[in-house]
């Protein structure tokens, strides 16, 4: 399958990495202190859209393609905690920086946490978008809420029934996945979908996403919920945004996340679920020039 030309914005450069084992796709704008955006799923560097135009203005904005998303490869291994960390070090490593500011979403956020607790030296300051810190306990609640909204989490990890379910036919899976969490009526126009979904339509893309489920999100997810991470400490000053319309991260759900934790500010922004970057891109443009400017 012939691939996609890549979608432009104005002001950004593209541009191929290589790593151990990985050739990433890094999309990049503007100049000054570093921020790194890691994407959520089933997204890539194009989330970022919307924000980049206000954020470049006064950082360099660095977006990579996460493994096996995107325009970056899509290896058949690889999609693992571990690995997924030593990417996001390799990349910094190879671009020579030494700190950067964190902007992340969804998996996103949960490799950034792993940055921070395993390299903290280079992270500034952490911005997560519906994603806390990994430290909160079993709630009943979250995992209902997870069971009869995102059920999906038991399906996409399965060999062959995920891959199926995220690239094949009308893909209303991926579909689904966007418009069911997201609450402006505009987050998403049809084009922008059709970049999303349409990258797992090759099938290493969807073995990739599937494969991602299966482990690293739902096994992260287990052991957040059963206090894998109680015993090491958070010092990156952290914000996190938690989207009001969000069915399944409730402010009422995240139980014992402060005293794990030196710097925490935990917002709650009205008018977002848990797309929050497509749904009030202006509200991420402002609390993160706020939190990332000295």
């Amino acid at each position: 399958m012939s691939q996609p030309h890549l979608p432009q914005l104005e002001g950004v450069d593209h541009h191929f990495v290589e790593l151990p084992e990985l050739r990433m796709h890094v999309a990049e704008a503007g100049s000054g202190v570093p921020v790194l955006l890691l994407h959520g799923f089933p997204q890539h560097w194009w989330e970022w859209r919307k924000v980049i135009p206000g954020l470049a203005e006064q950082f360099r904005m660095i977006c990579p393609d996460l493994r096996g998303a995107g325009w970056s490869a899509a290896p058949r291994r690889g999609y693992t905690r571990d690995q997924l960390l030593a990417d996001v070090v390799a990349l910094l490593d190879t671009l020579r920086l030494h700190s950067v500011h964190l902007l992340t979403h969804d998996y996103g956020a949960l490799v950034g946490y792993q940055l921070c607790l395993r390299h903290p030296e280079r992270v500034r300051r952490h911005l997560s978008l519906g994603i806390p810190p990994p430290y909160f306990e079993f709630d009943p609640g979250m995992v209902l809420a997870l069971v009869r909204r995102a059920w999906f989490n038991l399906l996409i990890p399965v060999p062959v029934l995920g891959p199926g379910l995220l690239g094949r036919g009308r893909q209303r899976l991926p579909r689904r996945m966007l418009s069911d969490f997201s609450s402006a009526r505009e987050a998403f126009a049809a084009e922008d979908v059709e970049l999303f979904v349409g990258r797992l339509r090759e099938s290493p893309r969807a073995r990739a996403g599937s494969a991602l489920y299966r482990h690293f999100i739902q096994p992260e997810t287990a052991r957040i919920m059963r206090g894998s991470y109680r015993d090491r400490r958070l010092s990156t000053h952290t914000r996190v945004l938690l989207g009001a319309d969000d069915p399944n991260v409730r402010p009422e759900f995240i139980h014992g996340v402060e005293d794990h934790v030196d710097t925490l500010d935990m917002q709650i922004v009205a008018g977002a679920s848990h797309f929050i970057v497509d749904d009030v891109p202006g509200v991420v443009v402002a609390r993160a020039l706020d939190f990332f400017t000295p």
